[in-house]
């Protein structure tokens, strides 16, 4: 452990691993902020807390199970001379729920629906909230099993894995406060997110049947449309103030 300290190489590790483990995070993230959108600012701040907390104890748990992860990628069935893996059902499994997920909100979103108004309100929050937090805990599984299967490919020290790791989790939950609060504060760019999130899912079942697409290309594809959006959000909000100043000017 003392010998890390003073390592080159360990200190390389732990920056490039950091640095990926923050990139795979924005997934996290973008799915938290849609899902507590819903919930009231106390609620969501909450829900928030929960699943980011659910992040990081599943990423601490699966990597001090690293003999069983490695079995994971092991092939357990073959489909069409394709050895699928216990990695790759849970991919498939989490990035169909992703994929769901994002469609029924999208569909909700163009119903404009809001489910936490109708009956006994103090009921259907307390439901929704713990809706929102169970599936937050499944797909926190799913990015966690993604996450710690690459760490495992990028360093071979546990406490470079755990302190990236710890990294990751500070970064992300500084993040992910200003994101949530961006996403339901613009509900454009919650539509934006669940678009994000519908790519998100695909590229995860493409990984499960051994299909791999450069993340490279779908972050650069979210940062380019989220660029564009703040653009949008800027101009709407520019326009908004000289309608107010020329009203202000009639009167």
């Amino acid at each position: 452990m003392i010998d890390l300290l003073f390592d080159p190489n360990a200190w390389a590790a732990l920056v490039a691993l950091s640095a990926l483990e923050i990139v795979l995070g924005i997934d996290n993230v973008i799915f938290i902020s849609v899902m507590v959108s819903r919930l009231p600012a106390l609620h969501a701040k909450r829900a928030r807390q929960i699943g980011l907390t659910l992040a990081f104890v599943f990423r601490v748990i699966l990597l001090f199970t690293l003999t069983w992860m490695m079995r994971l990628t092991a092939p357990i069935v073959t489909v069409f001379g394709m050895g699928i893996s216990g990695r790759d059902i849970i991919l498939i499994g989490g990035g169909l729920f992703l994929i769901a997920k994002a469609t029924h909100e999208i569909h909700a979103e163009i119903e404009a629906r809001d489910d936490l108004t109708a009956g006994d309100e103090d009921a259907v929050v307390g439901k929704a909230f713990l809706l929102v937090v169970t599936q937050l805990a499944l797909i926190d599984l799913v990015f966690s099993l993604d996450s710690i299967i690459t760490a495992i490919g990028m360093a071979q020290d546990l406490e470079i894995m755990i302190a990236a790791i710890v990294i990751a989790m500070i970064v992300m939950y500084a993040a992910s406060g200003p994101v949530s609060h961006f996403v339901a504060d613009h509900p454009t760019t919650k539509m934006l997110a669940l678009a994000f999130l519908v790519l998100i899912g695909m590229a995860l079942v493409a990984d499960g049947f051994d299909v791999h697409i450069p993340r490279g290309y779908i972050y650069f594809a979210m940062a380019f449309a989220a660029a564009v959006e703040v653009v949008n959000v800027i101009a709407g909000r520019n326009r908004r103030k000289r309608r107010t100043l020329r009203a202000r000017g009639r009167q």
